[in-house]
This record gives structure tokens, sequence and C-alpha cells, in this order.
């Protein structure tokens, strides 16, 4: 009897924990702005379009060229692997994933391409 009641509490754990990860989901965006230099080695992606999750059906597709700038801005990590110094003040599309937080979200980027030599005029 101990045996079965020990079962069936390994069982519903495991289907809570499952749950659970499954509301936490992370997701591979892209998001066009512009690459800023912040205190330090922080970078950020300011003026920054809304994040578009990259599906199977997407992925090939190439980030459309911004004409006007967005209003997101993103706190840039894992980005060691990636000569930003090269590209900063200028229009980037980033990949990478998408860390929801307050007061600014994280992208942990995956990829940078560069859209444009300079940034477009911020929104009014």
């Amino acid at each position: 009897m101990r045996r079965i009641g020990a079962a069936v509490a390994i069982a519903i754990s495991g289907m809570a924990i499952e749950a659970q990860e499954s509301t936490q989901r992370v997701d591979v965006v892209r998001v066009t702005g512009c690459l800023r230099r912040a205190a330090g080695d922080a970078w950020t992606l300011s003026g920054a379009t809304d994040p578009v999750v990259i599906t199977r059906e997407n992925a090939a597709t190439p980030p459309a060229a911004a004409a006007a700038a967005g209003t997101n801005e993103f706190k840039l990590i894992g980005i060691e692997e990636f000569d930003l110094a090269s590209r900063k003040d200028r229009l980037v599309s980033v990949k990478g994933l998408l860390i929801k937080a307050t007061p600014a979200s994280r992208l942990n980027v995956t990829s940078v391409t560069t859209m444009a030599d300079s940034c477009p005029a911020p929104k009014k």
C-alpha cells in the first residue's frame, strides 16, 4: 500500500513540475534596434522593435529593415562571442532568448546582424 502511495505521489509531483516548466518557456526572438554601449562592458538595444518569436516557419526569413524606431529597450547578455564595438551606434537585428523582466527585459544573444550604418531617428 505504501509503495502505491509513493508511486502516485511521484507521478503527481512529476506532472506538477512539467506543468510549471511549460509556463516558464523562454522564446527565441528577433529584435531590431540601435546598439548602444552602457556603463562598462554593458550593451543595450534601444529604440527597439517589439520582439518577434522565431518559429520553424519564419526562421529562414531575413529581418526586415526597420524604417522607424521602436520604443523598447533590452539589456544584451551573452555577448562575449560578438564584436559589438564594431557595430556601436548602428541599427542591428539581434536574435536571442527573451528573458522578460522589470524594469528591463534581457536578450541572451545568439546572433547579431548589422542592418544600417546609423540608427533611425527616435519616435516622437
